[in-house]
């Protein structure tokens, strides 16, 4: 070692302390990258992330390979740069000589390349991953050899380093990375995504058209009227029943019988004959659910039931495709005849329109947790049937009773341009 110049002797040192970079940053690199991202580039065929993604399926052998190569060429640097320390300036340069390498690896091997590489993690894994996984091959005795004991102390606190870990998302952290998604996601499919994710938070009674607004045909009726009713109606799937919605027998579809229509055949008797079997929901089931079982059922429509089998409401696949991608109209607020634009930008607004519709069409933000109607959340609040002419603030937005009857609030003006912050608003009435 005497006989080799210190230009040789330095040069190796240097060679040694990139080696050990790479080392430092192929790990923080091979370990900080997104696994859902490698997982899709894997899927395309991105010969880097193949490679990185065999690594990481065994990240005991992936870390012991790495901590090998690295320590070995820190202590072969440390040994040689002491042989040039002692040469230079004989024993009292070991101490100098360990300190000025310490300073060197913590900079140029171990800071700056882990930066580096937790800030672009793929930059640094996909081509370390050409140099890894043959070098694996070739120290797999020794990998082996250290990774049986590490295992084995693994295993004795109930660790098996034989799995990687798992990353499957909970719907919350979900949530947040459809949020942090930024410019990737355009802001409306974020909104769609994210409302997808709430609609195992929402049930059918919450989006449901409550029974005793249902449009339904009674089939005791005179065959005039109901003719009428058919001809006049806006809908194509009209319930029909005998002496109430809760006596249902059927669901009418305008498209089967318009052909007896057109035929001038149709009669009560070939009415009934073309009845559609309704289809019954649970109360309480999630909108994730129901979507589901719309599209197995085949059907559009259903009938909302509570656990006795009184039919609480109505519940349509439209409503809940507008949960997710919000109204179909241009103008909802000019479209829902329980919403009544003013001149003087108030809203005159019916007390049985259904909350999470009237935050969904007007943008507003009422509380949806407990009642679901409008008149719901004002009786909640006030807890009496109030005098037209009183006034509050829910949620920040001024409300004025405008007409009521003996048990319930039927018509409220709500003034959203006087909405005073959340913070600001502990509820008040006058």
């Amino acid at each position: 070692m005497n006989d080799i110049p210190l230009s040789i002797l330095f040069g190796i040192v240097i060679f040694l302390i990139i080696l050990s970079a790479f080392f430092s940053g192929s790990e923080t690199g091979l370990l900080t990258l997104n696994r859902y991202r490698l997982r899709h580039l894997s899927k395309i065929k991105h010969p880097g992330a193949m490679r990185a993604e065999k690594l990481l399926k065994r990240p005991d052998r992936l870390i012991g390979l790495i901590l090998l190569g690295n320590n070995f060429v820190n202590i072969l640097a440390s040994s040689i740069s002491t042989l040039i320390a002692m040469r230079l300036l004989g024993e009292a340069g070991i101490a100098i000589g360990a300190g000025i390498l310490t300073l060197v690896i913590l900079i140029f091997a171990e800071v700056t390349p882990k930066t580096l590489a937790a800030l672009h993690p793929e930059r640094f894994a996909f081509p370390a991953s050409y140099i890894l996984s043959p070098l694996l091959w070739l120290t797999q005795p020794f990998v082996w050899f250290i990774n049986l004991f590490t295992n084995a102390l693994l295993k004795m606190i109930g660790v098996d380093a034989t799995e990687s870990g798992s990353q499957h998302l909970t719907t919350e952290e979900l949530r947040t990375v459809v949020n942090e998604a930024g410019a990737l996601i355009p802001r409306r499919h974020q909104k769609m995504l994210l409302s997808v994710l709430d609609l195992e938070k929402v049930t059918v009674e919450d989006i449901m058209i409550p029974r005793n607004e249902i449009f339904s045909i009674d089939m005791d009726d005179e065959w005039e009227d109901i003719q009428t009713q058919l001809t006049s109606s806006v809908h194509t799937r009209i319930p029909a029943c005998r002496d109430g919605i809760d006596n249902l027998i059927g669901l009418i579809h305008i498209k089967r019988i318009l052909p007896l229509i057109t035929q001038g055949s149709l009669d009560k008797t070939s009415l009934e004959a073309n009845l559609r079997e309704p289809y019954f929901v649970p109360e309480g089931t999630p909108l994730n659910q129901q979507l589901l079982n719309f599209q197995r059922q085949k059907r559009r429509i259903g009938f909302v039931v509570n656990e006795y089998g009184d039919i609480q409401g109505l519940v349509t696949l439209e409503d809940i495709l507008e949960e997710i991608v919000g109204e179909f109209t241009t103008d909802p607020s000019t479209n829902i005849r329980e919403i009544h634009p003013q001149d003087d930008g108030t809203f005159l607004v019916d007390g049985s329109i259904n909350i999470r519709e009237l935050n969904r069409v007007m943008h507003w933000e009422l509380p949806t947790e407990g009642p679901k109607t409008l008149n719901g959340l004002v009786l909640e609040y006030l807890e009496t049937i109030p005098e037209p002419g009183t006034s509050l603030l829910l949620a920040g937005y001024p409300i004025d009773i405008v007409q009521t009857t003996t048990n319930a609030v039927k018509m409220v003006r709500v003034n959203p341009a006087l909405r005073k912050n959340k913070e600001q608003d502990n509820g008040s009435q006058e």
